[in-house]
């Protein structure tokens, strides 16, 4: 079964399960505004006016522009996929005065940008083509529609994630051989770029800072393009990168400790660092499952970095990945402004979630670690095999 059957079944048990009578995704134009749930819908970009209605008694219907019915009809998700001429408007309002739907599910919201995928015109225009058939009244907004359907992960998108997890772990391993000092964090950079086309992969997001990189002390720490600094014997050396297998994301983090001669091991303060992100990412997930907020989460990493004396990190401590490296709505995160409800939502069983604590080592650098797991009923599961040791690199080696 492809993954947009999987997806549009899935649907209508979440219509079900929140009692709405209809969801209507409404889109045009899709390459240039496409709404972030169509690739759960439709397997390429739609051209005109196209609305995907699912409803809770199990129906599901397709208009589309004709030229896009076929591929529409292809997906065998739809019971029926009109491809109109002139206009949507009369196959729309005929069906809906059909259907007589008393909730009307559109993609919008004001907490989770996951969610808000109508734009506001196509939003007015469907508001108006409602309230001619007197129904604008009957407007919800589909978040919790959109939510569940993104974080519900079904066993073909858990295998996908899965195996961009194994591409990323290898390239990892792969770049551990290629870091010498001497070195910038362009040229490791590229390498990691390369590794990726050798698999034919794409990266999991702009290539700018994909993967990010950062040597030394006084960087950027996180969402900055590789610079021509070069790695240097003291460093800590961090990188986050992720690729996209078949539409999904791995999204990791790695960190390693470049040996200044004579030394056989990290300094302590080095080594304090990493046991405390390490502790943090193990006790976190220990506490992760279904039904517990995301707030609590992130509280117990967040004391753990605190405590051991270091600023806390200002960031939430995990977001969740699926056809984007950020995405879903709930997140482990503190109740700070900019996450909005986020923080607040509880976990469920088929998340996919990063936990990525960090701290700064003074004088030497950033230290992070990112995994990947699975929130599943019985608790969390690594899909990442988790970095436990400070992986070092000889001073020597140029």
């Amino acid at each position: 079964m492809s993954i947009i059957k999987e997806k549009v079944k899935q649907a209508k048990q979440i219509l079900k399960e929140f009692d709405v009578d209809c969801w209507i995704t409404f889109v045009r134009e899709s390459q240039l505004n496409g709404d972030p749930i169509l690739p759960f819908l439709a397997p390429a970009d739609v051209t005109w006016h196209s609305a995907f209605i699912v409803t809770k008694d199990g129906q599901t219907k397709a208009i589309v522009g004709l030229y896009d019915q076929k591929t529409i009809e292809e997906t065998g998700a739809y019971d029926e996929v009109i491809g109109f001429v002139e206009g949507f408007r009369e196959p729309l309002k005929n069906y809906l005065q059909q259907l007589n739907p008393q909730k009307i599910a559109l993609n919008y919201s004001v907490d989770s940008e996951i969610c808000d995928g109508i734009t506001h015109g196509m939003f007015l225009t469907l508001f108006h083509l409602l309230k001619e058939l007197g129904m604008e009244q009957r407007i919800i907004s589909a978040e919790q529609i959109v939510s569940a359907l993104r974080q519900r992960k079904t066993k073909t998108e858990i295998n996908h994630i899965k195996k961009a997890i194994e591409i990323t772990e290898t390239i990892f391993e792969r770049v551990t051989h290629f870091i010498k000092p001497g070195k910038t964090e362009k040229l490791v950079a590229q390498f990691m770029k390369d590794q990726a086309k050798t698999f034919g992969v794409e990266l999991a997001w702009e290539p700018l800072v994909c993967p990010a990189v950062f040597t030394g002390p006084e960087t950027a720490g996180a969402h900055y393009a590789p610079i021509d600094r070069k790695i240097e014997p003291g460093h800590v050396l961090n990188m986050d990168f992720g690729v996209r297998y078949e539409g999904y994301c791995s999204d990791m983090q790695r960190t390693f400790y470049i040996l200044e001669p004579g030394q056989q091991e990290a300094p302590a303060e080095v080594k304090k660092g990493f046991a405390t992100i390490v502790q943090a990412i193990e006790e976190s997930a220990r506490a992760m499952r279904p039904g517990v907020l995301g707030k609590e989460i992130d509280a117990i990493a967040r004391s753990i970095v605190v405590e051991a004396g270091y600023d806390e990190f200002p960031h939430g401590l995990g977001h969740q990945v699926g056809r984007f490296s950020h995405d879903g709505t709930a997140l482990l995160g503190p109740p700070w402004e900019k996450y909005a409800k986020k923080p607040f939502y509880p976990l469920e069983e088929g998340m996919v979630f990063t936990i990525e604590p960090r701290l700064t080592v003074e004088g030497r650098g950033v230290v992070t670690i990112e995994e990947m797991v699975i929130v599943t009923k019985n608790g969390a599961q690594f899909l990442s095999h988790p970095q436990k040791e400070l992986i070092l690199i000889s001073a020597n080696e140029r």
